[in-house]
């Protein structure tokens, strides 16, 4: 009886039509120094003029509340570890964070911590700049001035404080609320003017140049605890206002009783982000789980209700006017693609299917 012929081997696969080789796929490569999990608790997105995307994650269970930071070149392939360019574990839960200039990200952390890292080795790595006790509470919020030289946080401490942030000192220290500051917003084009908001309702504008910095801003549109405040990116004295109640204002600082507002969301609101076409539109994300935009008369021209969590980031990507980008507590990281207004046209998309 005649043996078997051997097994074999399959023939390699036909090249596709044209003679050239499949393209490889990104490899899965967590860098150097970057955790092997991320947190389930997505806090903070934010894109760079590049379109790089920043991510702020904390675990909100357990005994030890972490939290680490991750940055991404491809958008899509967030929140896959293995697809960031960096990643750093912070000894704390991350309430907020924004880049500074190209490199620099600064953090609010809930161990009451002030945190500014920068991005180092060719972007590869995230390494500690300084990490500043001077609040007494867990830090709720931080926004970047329009130097980007100096910074603004606000805390469960009812304090809002001003960096200098090449010198890592407070310049100022002020108790103006009674309540937790939940959101700090800087004007764009001026160092020394921002917003704050607290659970004593109210909303001061500040300047820092006066002897008496705070003015309080009374808009008889919001009667619940404001919760977000963001400047209009092209009107200096017009900022948005969300409340608890998921009611959405436009506010003059010069007549706030004239507000424009609208009930946009049934619970409180978690954030805002204006695009950056001529006439903006408004991005507002909610504890209603859903994402809403809206145009200049506070009309909705978008809503998405994807998210199975508080939604709690956004940013307008920079290169397609038409692509949002939001992340919440279900750790999904979603691309909206948003209807542009008669008029506009939609960059190039900043990432690739």
């Amino acid at each position: 009886m005649e043996e078997p012929p051997p097994e074999q081997p399959p023939p390699p696969p036909a090249p596709p039509a044209g003679g050239e080789e499949p393209a490889a796929g990104p490899e899965w490569n967590i860098p150097p120094n970057a955790p092997a999990c991320m947190e389930r608790h997505l806090e903070g997105a934010h894109y760079r003029a590049d379109g790089a995307l920043l991510l702020g994650a904390s675990g909100l269970s357990g005994r030890c509340w972490a939290g680490s930071l991750w940055v991404f070149a491809d958008p899509r392939r967030a929140p896959s570890e293995g697809f960031c360019i960096a990643g750093v574990q912070t000894e704390a839960g991350v309430a907020d964070l924004r880049w500074v200039a190209d490199r620099g990200i600064l953090v609010a952390s809930d161990s009451g911590a002030v945190e500014l890292w920068e991005l180092d080795e060719n972007e590869t790595l995230i390494v500690n700049k300084f990490c500043k006790y001077e609040h007494d509470d867990i830090v709720m919020t931080v926004d970047v001035l329009a130097s980007s030289t100096q910074a603004v946080s606000g805390g469960r401490d009812f304090c809002v404080k001003v960096w200098d942030l090449p010198q890592q000192t407070v310049l100022h220290s002020y108790r103006a609320h009674s309540g937790s500051v939940t959101c700090v917003a800087s004007c764009p084009g001026k160092d020394t003017v921002f917003l704050s908001c607290a659970e004593d309702s109210r909303t001061l504008l500040w300047d820092t140049r006066c002897p008496k910095p705070a003015t309080r801003i009374v808009c008889s549109a919001c009667n619940h605890l404001p919760t977000s405040v963001m400047w209009h990116p092209q009107k200096s004295d017009i900022f948005a206002l969300g409340d608890e109640n998921g009611t959405v204002a436009l506010v003059d600082t010069k007549n706030p009783d004239s507000a424009l507002s609208s009930t946009v969301h049934a619970r409180s609101i978690r954030g805002f982000a204006f695009s950056a076409h001529s006439s903006p539109l408004l991005a507002s994300i909610s504890e209603d789980c859903s994402v809403a935009v809206l145009d200049s008369d506070l009309s909705e021209v978008f809503r998405n209700r994807s998210h199975r969590d508080f939604v709690t980031g956004l940013s307008w990507s920079p290169s397609d006017n038409a692509l949002l980008t939001t992340v919440g507590w279900d750790h999904q990281v979603l691309h909206h693609t948003v209807p542009i207004p008669t008029g506009e046209a939609s960059g190039v998309n900043c990432v690739k299917e």
